[in-house]
């Protein structure tokens, strides 16, 4: 809900049987998806994040792709230490999605 709410989830366009590209919803503050892709981009030069970045790249994604693949990731985590009120864990980050 929370990466809905930020309008990071991807909208579908799809009719019948025609399966359309997915796009980003954007229904929420531009801001925040502006603060979490910068943050998605800085984490992928990191020692935690990049073979997470390094994995979808291999994946054949693109590069913007993959860096909103971990922006939404690192939304998830933000929301799941706030809600639960723990510190971060580096060795919980895994490349599994």
């Amino acid at each position: 809900a929370v990466v809905a709410f930020v309008g990071m989830d991807p909208r579908p366009c799809d009719s019948g049987q025609k399966r359309g590209r997915r796009r980003l919803s954007k229904r929420g503050p531009a801001e925040g998806r502006r603060l979490l892709f910068n943050a998605g981009m800085a984490a992928a030069k990191s020692k935690v994040w990049a073979p997470l970045y390094q994995h979808y790249r291999q994946l054949g994604w693109p590069s913007t792709a993959a860096i909103m693949i971990i922006a939404r990731k690192i939304l998830r985590v933000a929301f799941s230490l706030f809600k639960n009120s723990v510190d971060f864990n580096s060795d919980l980050i895994s490349i599994k999605t």
